[in-house]
């Protein structure tokens, strides 16, 4: 029987259908090129050999993993992008959400790649572990899982919006969040990502709904009379603040190992990703350009606010699906990195028993119940998330991607004119992702300082 060709790993080289494993790395190097065997490590699966486990966790397609990806990824802060062309202009805009999504993309790729040569890694934390030993582990892992569950809050915060904003604030705002910590709770009880794909599914057809119903709204209301500018005058603080929107709609990088170690065959990832890619660019340019056409300078953030009061409130309510759960997804990736650190070295996790399910039922409601108070008790939010996003969400979508390239080819970044390219293009990757972070600390720090917000645990309305 002929091999199946898959797709090509970092170095160039392909994999073949019936190689043992630890073979597929011999493959991408010609003799010359080749390790000797006995320094090389061997890594094996995340969740090791499923044919007999009462719970599976490898059973993902590849359209589920994508689906997977644009509900981690894409949710309601597209909204925040028609805001966005009016304060760059609609030239930089366009130029900065290509641009930025196709490197995206590239650095997406790029982690496929790396958890191709290193099948044990399921998250963040392992790709630390692989680069800086223990110190890296409990870094990365530090970071992934603070910035997820920050995004875990925010889903929270936006879900009492919707609530505020459907029911002219018809009770205390704590009440929605409770009620949003409920329902998220819930949907994250199955243990595998297979089941909440589906889910997934409802959030693309929900945020593409209600972004639908915005661009006919505002189409048809013409809030704005004037001129559309290609250019605009503003600062580097305005101007980065904007640039950072754009950033963080890109950056659900963070879970793509936890959803590749889940599929059936890790070879298809590249499906997956090219599904999120090819849906989140085109939404985006298409959703920031139309509602920045017909709402003009004085488009809000979210563009909710452009359309007419009923227009709003559909909007939302097509939306809560989406509000929920891309929260959900994120959920699931906090805990599942959380429980798969606990019972690694056992079967535990493969198990239905009382220890297994219910230390899954535990650690979920604790994060989801931490999700709730930052929420609830961080007054200037949106300025934190800015934060923590600038600080991680800087790094997990662009540099560590750059890292993990030059870290591959280590012993060959000059060997050819291709590799001498990629090897600049890599470089340029990470000095663009410490741009981002440096400057967006500058500026979200600058907005934490001038916002004089005080509302914690407040029952007043937030819409």
């Amino acid at each position: 029987m002929a091999s199946t060709v898959h797709p090509p790993d970092a170095h160039g080289g392909v994999i073949l259908d019936g190689m043992k494993q630890g073979d597929e790395y011999n493959a991408t190097f010609p003799d010359s090129e080749k390790q000797d065997e006995k320094a090389r490590p061997e890594y094996q699966d995340t969740f090791g050999d499923e044919e007999f486990a009462e719970v599976k966790y490898k059973v993902l397609s590849w359209w589920q993993c994508g689906f997977l990806m644009v509900a981690e990824t894409v949710s309601l802060g597209i909204l925040s992008l028609p805001a966005v062309v009016a304060a760059l202009g609609l030239a930089p805009s366009i130029v900065l959400l290509l641009g930025l999504g196709l490197l995206a993309t590239y650095t997406g790729y790029t982690i496929g790649q790396f958890r191709w040569r290193y099948p044990h890694i399921q998250s963040m934390a392992d790709a630390g572990e692989v680069l800086m030993g223990s110190f890296g582990r409990e870094f990365l892992g530090t970071g992934q899982l603070l910035l997820v569950i920050f995004i875990m809050a925010s889903h929270i915060l936006t879900f009492t919006v919707a609530m505020n904003t459907i029911t002219e604030h018809g009770t205390c705002s704590i009440v929605f969040g409770v009620v949003g910590l409920v329902i998220s709770y819930i949907l994250c009880i199955p243990r595998t990502s297979a089941k909440v794909s589906y889910l997934s599914v409802a959030s693309f057809i929900s945020v593409f709904s209600a972004v639908m119903i915005v661009m006919v709204g505002v189409g048809i209301q013409r809030p704005w009379q004037g001129g559309i500018q290609a250019t605009v005058d503003t600062s580097l603080y305005k101007a980065f603040l904007a640039v950072c929107n754009i950033v963080f709609s890109f950056s659900g990088h963070v879970a793509f190992f936890g959803f590749m170690s889940e599929l059936k065959d890790p070879k298809e990832y590249p499906k997956s990703l090219f599904l999120l890619q090819g849906l989140d660019v085109c939404l985006y340019i298409v959703t920031s350009v139309v509602i920045y056409y017909y709402a003009g300078q004085n488009v809000t953030s979210p563009a909710l606010g452009s359309a007419s009061p009923v227009v709003r409130k559909v909007a939302y309510g097509i939306a809560l699906p989406t509000i929920i759960i891309g929260g959900v997804v994120n959920g699931h990736v906090a805990c599942k990195y959380v429980y798969v650190r606990i019972f690694r070295n056992s079967d535990r996790m493969h198990k239905k028993d009382l220890v297994a399910t219910g230390s899954w039922v535990l650690l979920m409601l604790a994060l989801w119940i931490v999700a709730w108070i930052i929420a609830e008790a961080i007054p200037v939010f949106n300025n934190l998330l800015s934060l923590v996003a600038s600080l991680f969400a800087s790094w997990f979508t662009y540099g560590l991607s750059a890292t993990f390239w030059l870290y591959l080819n280590k012993d060959r970044l000059f060997s050819s004119p291709r590799k001498i390219f990629l090897t600049i293009l890599n470089v340029l990757i990470f000095a663009i992702a410490g741009c981002i972070c440096g400057l967006g600390l500058y500026v979200s720090g600058r907005a934490l300082h001038e916002d004089s917000s005080t509302a914690s645990f407040s029952c007043a309305n937030n819409a």
